[in-house]
C-alpha cells in the first residue's frame, strides 16, 4: 500500500469497553482525528474552509476489524487516499498495532466537500489532494 499519512496513538482505559478492548465506535475516532491531521498538514484547515463556505463531509464509512487493541496499546493509523468520479474522496485508512505491525482495521471513507451550501467540488481542496491522489483514482 502507498500510504501518504500516518498518525500514532495509544489506547487510553476510557477507549476500552467492558471486554477490556477498544469500542468498534472509538476506531472512528482515530480515522476520523488522523483525516484532520492530515489535512493540516497539507494546509487545509477546517475552520478557515467553513468560513469561505467550504465544508468536507463524510458520506460513508466502512470498517473491518481484524483484531482488537486494548489499554495501552501502541499503533499508527495510515491513509492513501483516491478520488471517485467527480465529487468523492475515498481515504483508504489501516490501523497497525506497534511494533508488531499487526493489522488492526481496515476503513475505506468516502468523502466530498459543499461550497456555499451545495455539492460542488472546492479548487482548494481539490489543488490540496491533487499531488496525493493515487493513480487509482477515477474522475
Amino acid at each position: 500500500m502507498d500510504y501518504i499519512y500516518e498518525l500514532v496513538f495509544k489506547v487510553r482505559d476510557y477507549e476500552c469497553d467492558l471486554q477490556g478492548v477498544v469500542n468498534n465506535a472509538v476506531y472512528q475516532n482515530y480515522m476520523e482525528h488522523t483525516r484532520h491531521e492530515f489535512m493540516k498538514s497539507i494546509g487545509l484547515d477546517f475552520a478557515k474552509l467553513h468560513e469561505e463556505g467550504v465544508d468536507a463531509f463524510v458520506a460513508r464509512i466502512e470498517i473491518a476489524y481484524k483484531h482488537p487493541l486494548r489499554s495501552g496499546d501502541e499503533f499508527v493509523c495510515r491513509l492513501r487516499l483516491e478520488k471517485e468520479g467527480r465529487l468523492k474522496y475515498i481515504f483508504y485508512q489501516d490501523i497497525y498495532r506497534l511494533p508488531d505491525e499487526r493489522l488492526i482495521a481496515q476503513g475505506k471513507v468516502t468523502a466530498t466537500t459543499t461550497v456555499n451550501g451545495r455539492l460542488a467540488v472546492s479548487p482548494k481542496v481539490e489543488e490540496a489532494f491533487c499531488r496525493f491522489l493515487s493513480q487509482n483514482s477515477t474522475t
